[in-house]
């Protein structure tokens, strides 16, 4: 797009050729670092959760998940699991760890809406936003940095937050605004390199907020602590409008997306999230041509995935 720099966070044409966040001034933690970290407390989770075992559903969450991953500057693999939970929730950890709740599932619209969200937590593990949390903690306390992080090492024995029956440190989950801001616009990238409709980021986190009021019980505390303000989302629509080519044509909908909502909703006898979901036959609306559901390896094994480097275009 003119006058977009080449190479910046502007240049979608460079999405997954940049180093953003990575060990410097402003983050102190190397990758290797990063991933002893993450495995640490994802281990944690996967003991203290109950996760989804469907092969059919980790399968589709993976798949989504894996071509967000492909379409990102990621430079690390991700191992995506589903937790059986009510709660609409998402996080990644360090190191591309990275869990879905069912609850967030069933209460999205579409497929789009969940690679939204997914999207943006792959963005604050792309842009290395947890170690950089933990640097800017570092200044204002050392005795606040986990062990890990300095020797691979750690008792997790500080500040733990509890969310879905687990416990997950404070700092992997919130973020100052300007990384909340950042993600927001790497998830849009990430979207529209996916092929997906990146306003759907927009129109899930809106539902949030209206969940919050009619359904606070169902909304991650995590969520309630990066609201999409009005000039959030004013400056992510002039974003979309102004630096991301036009395309004819976006994913929004796909019927697999709608076939494993009801899959879920049967394997733990849930109601639809929202009145009358689940009513209708799905719809599959606007399709990017050229392009398929996504690609991406299968979620029934428990090794970690290749991470290919460069996007998919």
């Amino acid at each position: 797009m003119p006058g977009v720099k080449q190479g910046s966070l502007n240049d979608v044409n460079a999405v997954g050729h940049r180093k953003i966040g990575g060990r410097g001034v402003g983050n102190w933690y190397s990758e290797k670092s990063e991933m002893a970290w993450g495995a640490q407390i994802a281990q944690q989770v996967m003991k203290s959760s109950k996760i989804v075992r469907d092969p059919v559903v980790e399968e589709y969450v993976n798949r989504i998940g894996q071509n967000i991953v492909k379409n990102s500057d990621a430079k690390v693999p991700f191992t995506i699991k589903v937790i059986d939970s009510d709660e609409v929730n998402a996080f990644a950890l360090p190191g591309g760890y990275f869990f879905v709740n069912s609850g967030l599932i069933l209460a999205a619209d579409n497929e789009a809406e969940l690679a939204g969200v997914m999207a943006h937590e792959i963005g604050h593990v792309a842009a290395h936003h947890q170690a950089r949390e933990m640097t800017r903690m570092h200044y204002a306390d050392l005795g606040t940095v986990p062990l890990v992080m300095m020797t691979g090492y750690s008792t997790l024995g500080y500040g733990l937050y509890e969310a879905s029956a687990f416990a997950v440190p404070l700092t992997f989950l919130q973020f100052q605004r300007d990384f909340e801001e950042q993600a927001d616009w790497l998830g849009v990238e990430y979207m529209y390199d996916a092929g997906y409709d990146p306003q759907q980021l927009i129109a899930f986190f809106e539902k949030i907020e209206e969940l919050q009021k009619t359904k606070p019980g169902l909304i991650s505390k995590t969520f309630a602590t990066h609201p999409q303000t009005p000039a959030r989302v004013a400056r992510t629509q002039h974003e979309i409008a102004t630096i991301l080519p036009p395309r004819p044509d976006y994913i929004v909908d796909t019927s697999e997306f709608h076939a494993v909502q009801e899959r879920l909703r049967r394997l733990e006898n849930r109601r639809p999230v929202k009145p009358g979901a689940g009513k209708n036959a799905p719809v599959l609306r606007r399709v990017a041509a050229g392009q398929g559901e996504g690609a991406g390896s299968s979620g029934d094994s428990d090794a970690r995935p290749v991470l290919h480097e460069g996007p998919s275009q």
